[in-house]
């Protein structure tokens, strides 16, 4: 496949509900109540409870591996909180490439939660910045210590 500065990224859509979010508070161990319990966010005067802000990071990686497939590792990700998402939103991951090397990538990516349009209603994540190993985690367009993340025998990548 051939990539372009400027080309987009297939956009990535996700309705996160309540039922996800506890889910995902379990998996990850973070039983903060601003996450999960509706009681608890409404004495925050919160409509909802808050997505935990990890799912972002997830969903953009997810971004990129849908689209580049699983020989792509994605070797660095780096993003900012914008606006808080609540449970039942829809947020879209969009991304533009601004960088291509031999094997690897450089993309600009972004969480906006979706308003009833279908338009942006807000950024909850973003300007997100990403280089991505195209091949293996320690093939070509590895750079010798300076992984940002560990590699398991699987393939996955975790953080340090």
């Amino acid at each position: 496949m051939t990539y372009e500065a400027g080309q987009e990224l297939p956009p990535l859509e996700r309705r996160i509900g309540l039922a996800d979010m506890i889910a995902y508070a379990g998996a990850t161990w973070d039983w903060y109540r601003l996450h999960y319990d509706p009681e608890f966010v409404a004495r925050q005067k919160l409509p909802a409870p808050v997505v935990d802000g990890q799912v972002f990071g997830a969903l953009l990686v997810e971004q990129i591996q849908d689209w580049l497939g699983p020989r792509c590792f994605v070797h660095k990700l780096d993003f900012s909180f914008k606006a808080l998402v609540f449970a039942e939103e829809t947020v879209r991951c969009e991304g533009t490439v601004t960088e291509v090397g031999d094997d690897y990538l450089v993309l600009e990516q972004r969480v906006v939660v979706v308003g009833a349009d279908g338009g942006v209603d807000r950024v909850a994540a973003g300007p997100a910045h990403a280089r991505v190993l195209l091949g293996t985690p320690d093939g070509p367009g590895a750079t010798s210590g300076t992984h940002s993340g560990t590699h398991s025998a699987s393939g996955e990548a975790g953080a340090k």
